[in-house]
């Protein structure tokens, strides 16, 4: 089981993971708002090239050669960020949206992920896994670790919206693939379930980590290869923002800097 570890910048604490322990790495808490990733990369490595995208929940998944030009005022619009060099700071914000960071312990390679419920429902993580694939990794040699998210017992959501992202999941057909309620009671009955019951009629609890660790383990990862954080940004409010929680429009940033083949911190 991976271990989890608080670092300290400028008087503030971000969190890391031992999987991604060969790559300058952090998912940031609402301390460091209103610093962007030009500043927070500072805290991994201050001379990594800084990436990022304007969020727009689906799954597009980008190279930074994609991108405008540095400086430039556009933004491309995706969910995802795939390195293609070495040295290349990463970054995705969430609030209680799923962060996800990814590395390639032969290649040296990163991908950093931005999964709520809609880009899930795309299989946002899938569809980078398959890039990186495309770039020459291999499934053994990833790692994944899954940041501070809303936690499955307090996220309420619709049985449409917990059928939409349980259908990536569900192996066998069951008695009615178009039935939202049918799918949400399938998916119920699995062990470690991303879906959980809920008292109120039309609604389901839905663990966004947890559906995207499920995809990742039916890709053929293991399951040592992937972890979750122990931390849900709405049952935290002194350490995390949640859209759930306040709906104000506030995020934490989470970063990972690529580095090449053979090479390590």
């Amino acid at each position: 089981m991976a271990n989890w570890h608080w670092q300290t910048w400028q008087g503030q604490v971000f969190l890391t993971c031992d999987l991604l322990q060969d790559w300058p790495h952090g998912f940031f808490t609402r301390q460091f708002w209103p610093q962007t990733p030009e500043v927070l990369t500072a805290a991994l490595d201050a001379t990594a090239a800084v990436q990022r995208v304007k969020q727009v929940h689906g799954n597009q998944v980008l190279i930074p050669a994609d991108l405008p030009v540095p400086n430039s005022k556009e933004m491309a619009e995706a969910d995802g960020l795939l390195s293609d060099r070495p040295h290349q700071a990463l970054w995705v914000c969430s609030a209680d949206c799923s962060p996800v960071l990814i590395g390639d312990r032969a290649t040296g390679q990163v991908s950093a992920i931005h999964a709520g419920w809609r880009g899930t429902a795309q299989a946002i993580v899938p569809v980078a896994v398959g890039k990186l694939q495309a770039q020459g990794s291999r499934l053994e040699d990833l790692v994944v670790a899954i940041g501070p998210a809303i936690a499955g017992e307090v996220y309420q959501v619709s049985v449409e919206v917990a059928a939409a992202v349980g259908r990536t999941i569900l192996t066998q057909a069951v008695g009615s693939v178009d039935n939202d309620a049918a799918v949400v009671a399938d998916l119920q009955r699995l062990e470690n379930s991303p879906v959980l019951g809920d008292d109120a009629p039309g609604k389901a609890r839905l663990d966004v980590r947890l559906a995207n660790r499920w995809q990742l383990e039916q890709l053929g990862l293991r399951r040592e290869q992937v972890a979750i954080a122990p931390h849900c940004t709405f049952q935290e409010p002194e350490r995390f923002f949640s859209y759930r929680r306040t709906g104000e429009k506030q995020v934490q940033w989470s970063g990972i800097v690529s580095r090449g083949p053979g090479a390590s911190r």
